[in-house]
């Protein structure tokens, strides 16, 4: 199953300035392995465990936590959406 992966502005250095891509995976857990091992600068940079709390994703603008979390299922036509939390002061 492949789906469209939109990626924020902050990974695109890692992801040769690809605004959008199309990722193989079953569920949001397996489209984000792909997306890493295709692009791992972007996994060590970004999905580490001290990043990764301020990232996040939504499936068709619902937030995955919501749903199913990495377990969700996805379809054909579904876009997955890398949204970064920004902190301020």
């Amino acid at each position: 199953m492949s789906i469209t992966v939109r990626i924020p502005s902050p990974l695109r250095q890692y992801t040769e300035q690809m605004s959008e891509i199309k990722m193989e995976g079953k569920t949001i857990g397996e489209v984000l392995e792909n997306f890493k091992a295709r692009f791992p600068d972007a996994d060590t940079r970004f999905f580490s465990t001290k990043t990764s709390r301020f990232m996040n994703l939504y499936l068709n603008d619902q937030d995955v936590r919501t749903l199913q979390d990495m377990g969700t299922p996805v379809g054909e036509n579904d876009t997955l959406s890398i949204v970064f939390a920004i902190a301020g002061g």
